[in-house]
C-alpha cells in the first residue's frame, strides 16, 4: 500500500520542481514509510511513498515499460496481477520487477484507459504517457482507495490525500460550503465533493484522462441489474456464496509480508477469519479491540470466533485517551468526519501494525447483503405513505417548529409526515440544518444554506437504480456514497495512519455483481438482514451468539461518555466564543442540543459529536500551523504505542 502525489503543467515550458513534489510525498510518510520515488520531467511530476508489500527487493516506484516511455504510481493492490502477467508476457512484453505494479503499464500499452478494466483489485494510480504527453488516473469500483485532484489553470494536482496537494497549492485551501453542509446532515462528504471548493475526489469506478490541459472524466463501472438473477434453490445460492466468497479470500492471502485479519466480533469478520482459517497452513494472526463498558464492546464475541477457528488472537482493551487521539486524528482528516468508530477503528490498527502488515477485515457487507437495521426500518414505515402529502406538509410548516425540542416524539412524528424516499433521507440524516435541526444554526449560515440540496446526490442515485423493489435502491445508492466516502474512508485512513495495508474480501468486484443480481429475499428475510451470509456463517461452523443476535456495530460509548468525563470540556468547547464567532451556530441552539442530552431526555451523542469533530478539525487542521514539507502522523504517534490500555483525557 502506497501514497501518490503529482503535478502536470500544460503550459508551454512550464517545468515542475522537484522540491515540491517532494513536499507532496512527505506529507504521505505514514502511508508509506519503506520506499520513496519521483519521475521528473519536464511539466510533469509523479511522486510515491511505498509501504512494501510484494516484491519488496525489485518493486521500487515508479516504474516504467521497455523504452521508458509509459511511467506509473500506484495505491493498491492487483489480485490477478500474475495472470494478467502470462498474458503480457505472451504478447512480448518484457517485465523488470516480480511486483504487481508493472503489469499497469504494459496493459495499458495494449489497452489504453481500458486497461482498467482488466483488473480485479483496489487501486488508485497515475499513468504518465510521453508520446501522448497525457496523464491517466484510475480508482477502484469501489472506492476502496483514495484519489483527489484538483485543477488550477492549466495545471493538474493529484494525491491520495488532500494534504498532497495543499503542499504545493496552499491556495486551494478555500472551503466549500455546499460540501459542509452534506457534513451536517451526513457526517460525511460523498463524492465528488470535499471540504475544498477546488480540490475534489475521482468517484469510484471512474478514470480521468488529462490532456493538453483538459480534463475528461467517465465511469467505466456499474453495478449490474438488482434481483435481475433467475430463482435458485437455498443450498444452490449458498454454494456460490461459498465458492465466490472463499476465493477473494484466497486472493487477499497473498503477501511477502506478515498478514493477519481484524476480528471485531461481528458476522462478516468472523466469516472471513473463518475462510482464513480454512485456507491457512498455520494459525492466522487476528486482533480486535474492546471496551470496559459492555454494551458497547463485542470482545467476547471476537474471543468466541478466535477459539473456534484456533487463531492466535490479540485483544485490545481501549479507553481512548480522547483528548490525544481526536487532535491527532482532526489533524490528520483534512475533511471533518463524523464517524465515531474511527476511534476503535484507529486503536485495532495499530494494534494489528504491531505484528503484521497486512490485514483482511469484512466491511462491506451490510451494503452488499442488505445488513443495516434501517432497511427494516425503511420497510416497516412504508405503512405511512397513506398519510396524505398534504397534512404532513401542514404538519411540517405549522406544527413541528411549534413543538418543544424535548416533545416526545417529535423527531419521528416530522419522519412519517414525509414522502416515502424523503422518509430514508431524512432517518439518514444527523443535523437537518434547513429543517428540524434549524435551531441548532445561526440565521446568517441557515440564509447562507437555504438554497442548497444537501440530498440531491441521494436523489439522483435513487432514481437512477437499475432495480425494482425499494430495499435494492438504497442498497445502489449507499454502495455509491456511504460505503466509499463513510465505510471505506475510514478503514483506509485508519489503517494507513497506523502503516496498515487493510484488504476487504466482501468488496471483491465480481462477489459484488453477483451479489446484486441475487433476489432482495435472499438477502432481506423475516426481519433480518443478510440471510444468506448467516446461513454461510451457520455453515462454517461460527457460534450461533455471533450470527443470531442483533447488530451491534464498531461504536464508542458516546452517550455514556458525553454525560460523564466529557460533560464539562464539551459544554467549554462547543460554547465558547471562539466556536461561535465562526457563524455557523447559535449559542441557544447548542446549549439547548447540550442539557437536552445531559439530563437523559434524548440522545444526541451524533449531533454533539458532529459539532465536535466540525470544531476540532477546525482548529486542528485549517487553523494550525502545519508543517506540509514533513508532516508525519506517524511521527505524532509515536509514543502513545505501549501497552495495551490508554487512559481516558479531557478533550482540549
Amino acid at each position: 500500500m502506497c501514497g501518490i502525489a503529482g503535478i502536470v503543467k500544460t503550459e508551454p515550458g512550464a517545468q515542475v520542481d522537484a522540491a515540491v513534489l517532494g513536499r507532496m510525498c512527505r506529507t504521505l510518510i505514514h502511508r508509506g514509510p519503506d520506499d520513496d520515488g519521483e519521475y521528473v520531467k519536464r511539466g510533469v511530476g509523479l511522486g510515491i511513498r511505498r509501504l512494501s508489500v510484494l516484491d519488496l527487493a525489485t518493486g521500487h516506484q515508479p516504474i516504467h515499460n521497455e523504452d521508458q516511455t509509459v511511467w506509473v504510481v500506484f495505491n493498491g493492490e492487483i489480485y490477478n496481477f500474475a495472470e494478467l502477467r502470462q498474458e503480457l508476457e505472451a504478447l512480448g512484453h518484457k517485465f523488470y520487477t516480480h511486483t504487481d505494479t508493472e503489469v499497469l503499464v504494459h496493459l495499458y500499452e495494449e489497452h489504453g484507459a481500458e486497461c482498467v478494466n482488466k483488473l480485479r483489485g483496489m487501486f488508485a494510480f497515475a499513468i504518465y504517457d510521453e508520446r501522448r504527453e497525457s496523464l491517466l488516473l484510475a480508482r477502484d469500483r469501489l472506492g476502496i482507495k483514495p484519489l483527489y485532484y484538483a485543477l488550477d489553470k492549466s495545471c493538474l494536482f493529484f494525491g491520495s490525500e488532500i494534504k498532497a496537494i495543499l503542499a504545493a497549492a496552499p491556495h486551494l485551501k478555500e472551503t466549500d460550503r455546499e460540501g459542509l453542509l452534506q457534513f451536517f446532515y451526513l457526517g460525511y462528504i460523498p463524492d465528488p465533493r470535499t471540504a475544498f471548493a477546488r480540490i475534489q475526489k475521482l468517484p469510484p469506478g471512474h478514470v480521468l484522462e488529462f490532456r493538453k490541459g483538459t480534463p475528461q472524466i467517465r465511469r467505466y463501472w456499474d453495478l449490474p441489474a438488482y434481483g435481475a438473477s433467475s430463482a435458485a434453490s437455498e443450498k444452490e445460492v449458498l454454494d456460490e456464496l461459498e465458492a465466490r466468497l472463499t476465493e477473494a479470500v484466497r486472493m487477499r492471502l497473498l503477501a511477502d509480508v506478515p498478514l493477519g485479519a481484524l476480528l471485531s466480533g461481528g458476522m462478516d469478520s468472523s466469516v472471513i477469519v473463518a475462510l482464513m482459517a480454512r485456507l491457512s497452513a498455520k494459525p492466522i494472526k487476528t486482533f480486535s479491540v474492546g471496551f470496559r463498558d459492555s454494551d458497547f464492546s463485542e470482545a467476547r464475541f471476537a474471543r468466541m470466533v478466535a477459539e473456534r477457528c484456533h487463531t492466535e488472537h490479540h485483544e485490545l482493551v481501549v479507553e481512548p485517551d480522547l483528548e490525544q487521539t481526536l487532535d491527532v486524528l482532526t489533524a490528520s482528516l483534512e475533511e471533518p468526519f463524523g464517524d465515531s468508530s474511527m476511534i476503535p477503528t484507529y486503536h485495532v490498527c495499530r494494534a494489528a501494525r504491531e505484528h503484521v502488515t497486512v490485514a483482511l477485515s469484512g466491511d462491506g457487507g451490510d451494503e452488499i447483503f442488505a445488513g443495516y437495521e434501517r432497511y427494516q426500518i425503511h420497510r416497516r414505515r412504508r405503512a405511512f405513505g397513506t398519510i396524505p402529502q398534504a397534512a404532513g406538509r401542514f404538519y411540517r410548516e405549522q406544527l413541528h417548529t411549534r413543538l418543544p425540542q424535548r416533545t416526545y416524539g417529535r423527531g419521528f412524528l416530522y419522519n412519517v409526515s414525509l414522502a416515502e424516499r424523503e422518509r430514508y433521507f431524512d432517518y439518514l440524516s444527523i443535523l437537518a440544518v434547513r429543517d428540524r435541526d434549524r435551531s441548532v444554526f445561526s440565521d446568517e449560515y441557515w440564509r447562507a444554506v437555504e438554497g442548497s440540496l444537501p440530498l440531491d446526490a441521494y436523489e439522483s442515485y435513487y432514481e437512477q437504480a437499475a432495480a425494482r423493489d425499494p430495499i435494492s435502491r438504497l442498497l445502489y445508492l449507499e454502495t455509491k456514497t456511504s460505503l466509499p466516502a463513510d465505510m471505506l474512508t475510514k478503514v483506509d485512513r485508519m489503517s494507513m495512519a497506523a502503516s496498515l495495508e487493510v484488504r476487504v474480501p466482501m468488496l471483491d468486484h465480481p462477489l459484488v455483481e453477483w451479489a446484486a443480481g441475487l433476489p432482495i429475499e435472499w438477502k432481506l428475510r423475516g426481519g433480518q438482514g443478510k440471510y444468506i451470509l448467516r446461513k454461510l456463517a451457520e455453515r462454517l461452523g461460527i457460534p450461533a451468539a455471533i450470527w443470531d443476535r442483533p447488530k451491534q456495530g464498531f461504536a464508542l460509548p458516546l452517550v455514556h461518555w458525553m454525560r460523564s468525563e466529557m460533560k464539562e470540556e464539551l459544554s467549554r468547547l462547543l460554547l465558547e466564543p471562539r466556536t461561535l464567532q465562526r457563524g455557523y451556530f447559535s449559542r441557544g441552539g447548542v446549549r439547548a442540543l447540550l442539557e437536552e442530552h445531559f439530563r437523559g431526555r434524548r440522545d444526541n451523542s451524533a449531533k454533539i459529536w458532529l459539532l465536535l469533530v466540525f470544531e476540532l478539525w477546525h482548529r486542528n487542521f485549517l487553523e494550525a500551523e502545519q508543517e506540509w514539507p514533513g508532516f508525519s502522523l506517524a511521527t505524532r504517534t509515536a509514543g502513545s504505542r505501549e501497552g495495551s490500555e490508554v487512559q481516558t483525557g479531557p478533550i482540549r
